[in-house]
């Protein structure tokens, strides 16, 4: 993890105001703090409870990158107004979601529809972006930026997920300027997951912009299969969490299970659902609630009843949140036991 922390570092020039890591994965305070303590202050987060593990590690610039409504809107209202040294900012696509924000203190970002089509104003509807930009101005609320995810690009291919991306960075720069015209301020805008952090990194027009610019991928914090895949081996990350599990039956010739069914690592991004370290023969099957199929192919070693095996997730972030704790293991030996803080939800009452 420390080594994954660093090697983003470097990537960003050694400027941790650039990075805005979503802690949707990282999860626990104790990694919030080892952020906080290479300098990276400003983070992302989607639940509440997440907004308050942020704030009490010490956190100094959070954005909800979610959209609120109704009691979840009044919540981080209210853990904002108990960490008023925190800056919080929500994600706004439409004039009807400013009114939950007026008279409390946090800032409004757009929130920009690159082509994912999950939320955010589509970005091709400039005129109704610098409008609702204008909105919020005009109703003295803070209009701190521009929030654009394009965690779609997903291509295989680097140089095509590139061409993509920079296709889109061309169009938010040009709705910058439309919005400066306007006479509104873009203090901040914020791009790139971890798919799209190469992307970010090779477009030079952000590095001499009126804005700061903030990148967000949080995967990389700990990595997982799908994002070793779709960075540069050259970066040098290297996944930090995996998940121990143990062998419990041998149900017949070329099978095991293993207690790691999709309540322990999650299923939402495919079969397999991880990879078994040191042994790539290995081939996990489709998981159970707490069953994991792995199948042995003829003439490998079978792996014993009671055997320790460790699996690298496929979507490490959900898998993080199917855990109370975290083992910490630094040069091969336990040095603790960490609590998973933002895991789940606040209490509903």
């Amino acid at each position: 993890m420390n080594a994954n922390i660093a090697v983003t570092l470097r990537l960003l020039g050694d400027r941790a105001d650039r990075w805005r890591p979503h802690v949707k994965t990282a999860k626990l305070g104790f990694t919030m703090n080892r952020l906080i303590e290479r300098g990276v202050t400003r983070f992302k987060c989607a639940t509440s409870l997440e907004l308050r593990c942020a704030c009490e590690a010490g956190a100094s610039d959070v954005v909800i990158a979610y959209p609120l409504h109704g009691a979840g809107a009044r919540r981080a209202r209210q853990i904002a107004e108990q960490h008023p040294r925190v800056i919080v900012s929500a994600l706004v696509e439409a004039a009807d979601q400013i009114e939950p924000w007026i008279g409390g203190g946090a800032g409004l970002f757009v929130d920009i529809n690159p082509g994912m089509d999950r939320t955010g104003i589509e970005q091709s509807r400039v005129d109704d972006i610098v409008a609702l930009v204008r909105s919020i101005v005009d109703r003295d609320l803070a209009f701190r930026g521009l929030h654009y995810y394009d965690g779609h690009l997903v291509s295989p291919s680097l140089e095509e997920r590139e061409t993509t991306a920079h296709r889109g960075y061309d169009r938010l720069l040009e709705i910058v300027k439309r919005v400066e015209e306007s006479g509104a301020a873009v203090e901040e805008v914020i791009t790139s997951g971890t798919p799209a952090l190469p992307c970010a990194l090779s477009y030079r027009p952000f590095e001499s912009a009126s804005f700061v610019h903030r990148l967000s991928p949080g995967t990389v914090v700990y990595n997982d299969l799908t994002s070793l895949s779709q960075l540069p081996d050259d970066y040098g990350y290297r996944p930090a969490a995996v998940v121990l599990s143990t062998v419990v039956s041998r149900p017949s010739p070329g099978r095991v299970t293993c207690d790691a069914g999709h309540k322990t690592v999650s299923a939402d991004a495919g079969v397999p659902t991880c990879a078994v370290v040191g042994r790539p023969e290995l081939r996990p099957g489709h998981p159970s609630e707490e069953h994991l199929p792995i199948e042995v192919p003829r003439g490998a070693e079978t792996p014993d009843l009671g055997e320790v095996l460790y699996l690298i997730p496929r979507h490490v972030c959900p898998t993080v949140n199917n855990f109370d704790h975290a083992v910490l293991v630094t040069g091969g030996r336990v040095g603790g036991v960490e609590r998973v803080t933002a895991r789940g939800r606040e209490a509903p009452l």
